[in-house]
């Protein structure tokens, strides 16, 4: 069988300097082949010709922190994110449950928390629209869960419930449990109940959140929070061809149990690594350091400004957490550590200093990701350990997350050392960008747009939220291509070079070129993965193959 030469022209970014654009780029057999003047002489025979036009062609996008798996699954319940009330959402949820009388549990996400005050929803107000099944809802934080009474009743959620160990349980003033959850073991009394999903449909949501990504422009994607069945689900897809991105699964280390899951995450790597194809890797331990700051529970250095008596809830003792690392990083696997807090930062930064320090070298790049609050004596840490940071850019901006709960909790000085990019970027740390999707958007060109302006898409505010820690625009495209290959550990990807594969992004126009407030508009006209169209639009001559 011949194979086929797909050739493209225009302006194509390398990746390799800002300067070393060029002008044609071909591909065969998944790879580069050639580019400029040796690309462009294999147009007249090649079997098809890409025309960039006004656009710009450049190396696919990555995700460096997400939950493909959960974003899938949010199609199957309720739409209730981006809805912009209480009554809007219970409305949804009223108007699902109508229309699926014979689903007993109903589960939905990503609700705003900033729709209550102080992020705290009443099970009441689920019960108007469903008082005889229970209701699970997730915040779009995945840290918090809200619930009508018959889920807390299901769950033998109770005012004589003790408080557990990892979580917090919102009550009323009589003692009574409100109906909101916050963190592991408090979410996990009512999700513990919610029956397991069935195989074909993990399947199906891991087909779906590769459609979502392909449209975006994405070809690789770190999951975050693998748990066992998650895993079978993702090999699975790969067995049946529903796998159409490059994902790492990166299994969730616990703090109760973790000694005893090391033998099991080595085993799942190697069945991956027997039966997960070309696209599926099981490199990376994640753990979680602390929680978030909207709910209280990201690990602080000083207590919160509203509530003095609290510095958040670390998900992990220090010691701990640095004997589990150490532990893992000797297995061979990538450290991935959620730190929001600036407590919780210096945690996942000792346990990872630790590591270095007992075990023998080897290409660990450990990642934190998140970075939200750093203390100031802890930034050149990142470099000195070769740390990469994996900021969410879409997160450095001024809205009412920010405004309405996180800022009124932290105050006005610790606020002002929020996602710290620029910072660390011209202290020559590697930065790589995710989305956390569903948490937020997965369209890696909003949170360019935030990382270049720190503006909201509303233009708020006129000099940008910090403005000192903006990005310029290639620094921004850099995270999210080459950042988040270097991240994967795939050095073939760093740059578009001969012999490099071919996952490539083709978007309607430069972002380069653009206004900075208009970098989100541009369009994905195609997405390559190996040389392999995944998406394409009918500009780019190929029909919406998602």
């Amino acid at each position: 069988m011949t194979a086929t030469t797909l050739v493209f022209l225009g302006t194509i970014r390398t990746g390799s300097a800002p300067d070393q654009d060029t002008t044609a780029l071909a591909v065969r057999d998944g790879r580069i082949i050639a580019l400029g003047d040796e690309a462009r002489a294999l147009a007249t025979d090649a079997d098809e010709v890409v025309e960039v036009g006004g656009g710009l062609l450049m190396a696919a996008f990555g995700d460096g922190h997400a939950h493909p798996l959960f974003g899938g699954l949010e199609s199957f319940g309720p739409q209730i994110k981006e809805l912009g009330s209480v009554e809007a959402v219970v409305s949804e949820v009223g108007r699902w449950a109508k229309e699926h009388p014979e689903t007993e549990w109903i589960v939905g996400a990503s609700y705003d928390p900033a729709l209550a005050p102080d992020g705290e929803f009443d099970a009441r107000w689920l019960d108007e629209a469903v008082p005889d099944r229970p209701v699970v809802l997730r915040a779009h934080d995945y840290h918090t869960v809200w619930c009508n009474t018959e889920a807390l009743r299901r769950a033998g959620v109770t005012e004589t419930t003790p408080e557990p160990r990892l979580g917090w349980i919102v009550r009323r003033a009589d003692g009574t449990p409100m109906g909101t959850l916050r963190e592991w073991h408090a979410c996990d009394l009512v999700l513990d109940q919610v029956p397991s999903r069935a195989e074909d449909e993990l399947v199906e949501a891991v087909r779906r959140a590769g459609h979502a990504y392909a449209r975006a422009g994405l070809t690789w994607v770190q999951d975050a929070w693998v748990e066992p069945d998650m895993a079978d689900a993702y090999l699975a897809a790969a067995r049946q061809g529903a796998l159409n991105v490059r994902v790492d699964l990166a299994q969730r280390a616990d703090p109760d149990r973790w000694r005893a899951q090391r033998a099991a995450f080595a085993a799942t790597r190697a069945r991956v690594t027997a039966d997960g194809g070309d696209l599926l890797t099981a490199r990376t331990v994640k753990y979680f350091s602390d929680g978030v700051i909207e709910g209280g529970t990201a690990a602080m250095l000083a207590p919160y400004v509203d509530a003095p008596h609290s510095c958040g809830m670390p998900v992990w003792e220090p010691h701990a957490l640095a004997d589990a690392v150490r532990a893992f990083d000797a297995d061979g696997f990538q450290t991935h550590i959620h730190a929001i807090g600036d407590a919780g930062v210096r945690t996942a930064l000792d346990a990872i200093e630790s590591a270095i320090a007992a075990n023998p070298a080897w290409d660990r790049r450990p990642v934190i990701t998140h970075v939200q609050v750093v203390d100031p004596a802890d930034l050149p840490r990142f470099a000195a350990l070769g740390v990469i940071a994996n900021f969410e850019p879409l997160w450095a901006q001024p809205d009412p997350l920010q405004t309405e709960l996180s800022i009124p909790r932290i105050g006005a000085e610790r606020a002002a050392l929020q996602y710290p990019m620029g910072r660390l970027a011209g202290d020559g740390v590697r930065l790589s960008f995710g989305s956390d999707w569903p948490v937020s958007s997965h369209v890696p060109l909003e949170g360019i747009q935030v990382a270049v302006t720190r503006r909201t898409f509303t233009g708020e505010p006129t000099e940008g939220w910090l403005p000192h820690q903006r990005l310029t625009v290639e620094q921004a495209l850099t995270a999210a291509t080459a950042g988040v290959a270097h991240q994967a550990g795939a050095d073939d990807r760093l740059t578009l070079t001969v012999g490099a594969p071919a996952d490539l992004v083709l978007l309607s126009a430069d972002p380069r070129a653009a206004d900075p407030m208009e970098i989100r508009h541009a369009r994905v006209l195609g997405t390559w993965l190996g040389g392999s169209p995944t998406y394409r639009t009918d500009s780019t001559g190929g029909a919406d193959l998602t």
